[in-house]
């Protein structure tokens, strides 16, 4: 009669261990690319002190196409690669709505406003996004995203906003367009990817590019050239485009890949925690309790935004 042979369940590999090491790997991957994107709003938040302590003043245009330009050109230069049939189009709408006009919107606010003010506005960023996310990306944000939106904008109100605060209805006006530019900017290029074989530098250069090459001659038309520069003025101009630019778009780029829009989005309330830092440090500011709780509010928004979407352990 023949044996039939019966295997244990105890030489059954469980899959348990193996389902949390890839969840753990997963989350590691997250946060990793979430402090690499994290850097770009971060370096951002310094554009308010840089421009009114560096740059020769009432010069919007102009330091927009100097931030565009020369780093779009440099990163075409190390890639030597240029968009192939469609991408023409994307990278253009991209690098306007990215840099051609974005720049000169962020630039007038920040001559316009208080830095602290300026990045009062960027933070409802995250509701942006989730917005043009709904039509876009067809994805509805859940109530923890919404609810971490709200936290965030009201850190940022209670950290920068003080009753002495100048608000010059343009110079809102104007960031209210730029932040909503960027948001939509985000959204598009989740949409559209990268193209395959293509480097985040080059990606990044072909926006600079395309943002400043409109930038460029309508400053010089608009504003001009200044008589002189000074050493200062060249400073904050290498600092703006290398640092601030070519370095901090890509980062942030690489950010748009490999996390969710609208975890990305809160990355940016990195932005008013620098420059309410960078006040601190360079201006001699100085923080009120209520500003301080509004410091903590912020940090808990970028917090509730990353839990919100970061990937979770299946059951």
């Amino acid at each position: 009669m023949p044996t039939t042979t019966t295997t244990s369940p105890r030489h059954t590999a469980p899959a348990r261990p193996i389902q949390a090491e890839a969840h753990g790997h997963a989350r590691r991957a997250w946060a990793g690319a979430a402090a690499l994107a994290a850097i770009g709003p971060a370096t951002w938040g310094t554009t308010y002190v840089t421009t009114t302590e560096l740059l020769p003043p009432d010069r919007p245009l102009l330091a927009a196409a100097l931030r565009a330009l020369p780093a779009g050109l440099l990163l075409l230069l190390v890639t030597r690669r240029l968009p192939r049939r469609d991408w023409w189009w994307k990278a253009a709408v991209l690098g306007m709505l990215n840099f051609g006009a974005f720049f000169p919107l962020l630039f007038y606010g920040a001559y316009h406003l208080p830095g602290g003010v300026a990045s009062t506005i960027s933070a409802v960023m995250p509701l942006l996004v989730a917005g043009f996310g709904i039509g876009v990306l067809k994805v509805r944000p859940t109530a923890r995203t919404l609810l971490a939106g709200l936290v965030g904008v009201t850190g940022v109100a209670l950290l920068v906003l003080r009753g002495d605060a100048a608000l010059e209805p343009t110079g809102v006006l104007a960031m209210l367009l730029a932040t909503t530019l960027m948001a939509l900017a985000v959204v598009l290029s989740k949409r559209w990817g990268r193209p395959e074989g293509v480097s985040l530098l080059a990606l990044t250069g072909w926006q600079l590019t395309a943002g400043g090459v409109v930038l460029a001659p309508l400053a010089l038309a608009v504003e001009g050239l200044p008589s002189h520069f000074t050493g200062t003025n060249l400073a904050g101009y290498a600092y703006l485009g290398l640092i601030g630019t070519a370095l901090a778009y890509a980062l942030w780029f690489r950010g748009i890949e490999r996390l969710p829009a609208s975890s990305l989005s809160f990355l940016g309330l990195t932005n008013p925690i620098t420059a309410t830092l960078a006040g601190l440090i360079f201006l001699g500011q100085t923080l009120t309790p209520w500003q301080l709780g509004g410091l903590a509010l912020v940090v808990a928004g970028v917090v509730l935004g990353q839990l919100a979407s970061t990937p979770r352990k299946d059951a």
